[in-house]
């Protein structure tokens, strides 16, 4: 048998986090479909429980990262739905980039700075 650490979730914030994927995916349905007033009603609850979901998960770093660059991503995909559906200028949906991009720093940041130090700090504690 493996010496790997198990890691688990709290089944609330699982039930949580899946009620999201049920949010998102609708909100994606809507904008492919071309659905106008319940895609961009459906930006409320898919925004709101990413940013439940990122609080909840502020004690980990980990997941807090992770769901930072999530929920970035998120707002820079409603901000190009909206775009689309209010057929503003094509340049205007560029601006997504800028969540999108943040989100990418967001996950650069864990990945070169944050997870280092965490296994250094840990192999420190084990030694």
């Amino acid at each position: 048998m493996e010496n790997t650490p198990l890691y688990s979730i709290p089944a609330k914030y699982r039930k949580i986090e899946n009620l999201h994927i049920v949010f998102w995916l609708i909100k994606d349905m809507c904008w492919a479909m071309l659905w106008k007033p319940l895609g961009l009603v459906m930006i409320v609850p898919t925004v709101s429980v990413a940013v439940l979901i990122t609080w909840q998960t502020r004690k980990l770093k980990a997941e807090l990262y992770h769901n930072l660059a999530v929920l970035f991503w998120i707002i820079a995909n409603c901000y190009w739905m909206v775009t689309e559906f209010l057929a503003l200028p094509d340049e205007t949906r560029y601006y997504a980039a800028v969540p999108f991009s943040i989100g990418i720093v967001i996950i650069a940041a864990y990945y070169i700075r944050v997870l280092p130090a965490e296994k250094t700090e840990a192999m420190a504690n084990a030694g």
